[in-house]
């Protein structure tokens, strides 16, 4: 008999791994598709983008547990936008933003291209690790490109990786399990 429970005490957490909460915990709530980046990609990708995000606007578009856009919070971050269509989760990144005290993090329950298309403002650095079966990317490169600042940083993870557009342009790439993940810099005049 297999005992489900004996990792119990860890699961459903991660932590942040730099930054002002170095060390805080993170919980979040069972989710289908809910899969967080592990520590060692989320060191990695900090290491790519420099350890330090002040003054930075960051949005994380399909939030999950939150951990990347808190990690780009406890970094400093100007502000932190955290899109995550599943109510349930979205509350739990709320209970977690007010367990950090981080007043700069804004939760948006919505769709992410739902939210993108709604307009508003631009953003410095980008997550995006949707569930992996996600598919619209075509749609959210449409709308994407309008809510960048130039230079912008752009982080996408997926099982496999769809073709970046003209006006991205890789900068780092690496691989874990079956995570895929690019570090990509938006160059608005690589438009034709």
């Amino acid at each position: 008999m297999i005992n489900k429970n004996r990792h119990a005490k860890h699961q459903n957490q991660v932590r942040i791994i730099g930054g002002t909460h170095r060390g805080r915990k993170l919980h979040f709530s069972d989710a289908d598709g809910l899969r967080p980046t592990p520590d060692s990609v989320r060191e990695r990708l900090f290491n790519w983008l420099g350890q330090d995000l002040t003054g930075q606007a960051v949005l994380d578009l399909f939030a999950g547990s939150g951990a990347l856009g808190l990690e780009a919070a406890s970094r400093g971050a100007r502000s932190t936008v955290l899109v995550e269509r599943n109510r349930q989760t979205a509350q739990v990144i709320r209970e977690n933003i007010r367990q950090l005290g981080v007043g700069q993090v804004e939760v948006a329950a919505a769709d992410g291209l739902a939210y993108l298309q709604q307009g508003g403002g631009r953003f410095d650095t980008v997550f995006l690790d949707p569930p992996f079966n996600w598919q619209q990317w075509p749609e959210l490169w449409a709308v994407l490109q309008g809510r960048l600042n130039e230079r912008a940083m752009v982080y996408l993870e997926a099982g496999v990786l769809p073709q970046l557009p003209e006006w991205l342009e890789v900068y780092r790439e690496g691989k874990a399990g079956k995570s895929r993940f690019v570090l990509a810099v938006y160059q608005p005049e690589a438009e034709a």
